[in-house]
Order: structure tokens, then C-alpha cells, then sequence
């Protein structure tokens, strides 16, 4: 790591649902993001579950002032399987934008 002055950063993650977790830590300049996780007190994710202001990154990744580092937990649903059932249990006639017309409206306004 290189001397000089301090970065901050924040890491962030959610232990589970609806719930956000984050520390703010000071760390000398040029370190990595696994000194970052490692200075929160927390164990390395798997590759891939990372990111930094929301986009993917690795262990190595150096940091910068002001960064965020983000845990990210794997997805339990697959997105588009959850929404076909949503969209399942609803009908096809109370979703989607249309489906609340005023009366003697035409269709698709």
C-alpha cells in the first residue's frame, strides 16, 4: 500500500431482507477492497457478489476517496420467474398499465 494520506470509505451490505448494514472507514491511500472488507470486520463474499457504486468488482480493486463498497447476497428468485408468477396470481386482466381504464374510455388511453 502506499503512504500518504487517508481515503475514506463506506462498506456497505444487508445481512437480510430490508435491513442495510454500513460502516464509514478511514484506510491509507492505495488500498484494495479486500483491505477494505477485511477492516470491517468482514469475511471475503464470493467472487462475483462485490461492486463499488453499484458496479462489479474484484478484491484487488484499489479504492479511491469517497468510494462505496458494496456485498452484495446472491438472488434467491430469479427475477423474470417471480414476475411470470406475479403477473400468474394477478390475471391478465387487473395488471399491467392499461388495466385501470376510466369508463367509456377507449382502449389503450
Amino acid at each position: 500500500m502506499a503512504t500518504g494520506p487517508g481515503i475514506t470509505v463506506t462498506v456497505a451490505w444487508s445481512p437480510g431482507p430490508r435491513q442495510v448494514e454500513s460502516r464509514q472507514l478511514q484506510l491509507p491511500a492505495g488500498s484494495t477492497l479486500a483491505a477494505a472488507l477485511v477492516a470491517a470486520g468482514l469475511d471475503e463474499p464470493a467472487p462475483g457478489l462485490l461492486g463499488v457504486w453499484g458496479r462489479k468488482a474484484e478484491v484487488g480493486q484499489v479504492l479511491r476517496d469517497g468510494d462505496r463498497v458494496e456485498l452484495y447476497r446472491p438472488l434467491r428468485v430469479d427475477p423474470k420467474r417471480a414476475r411470470r408468477e406475479r403477473f400468474g396470481r394477478q390475471g391478465a386482466r387487473s395488471a399491467g398499465l392499461f388495466a385501470q381504464r376510466r369508463p367509456g374510455a377507449k382502449p389503450g388511453y
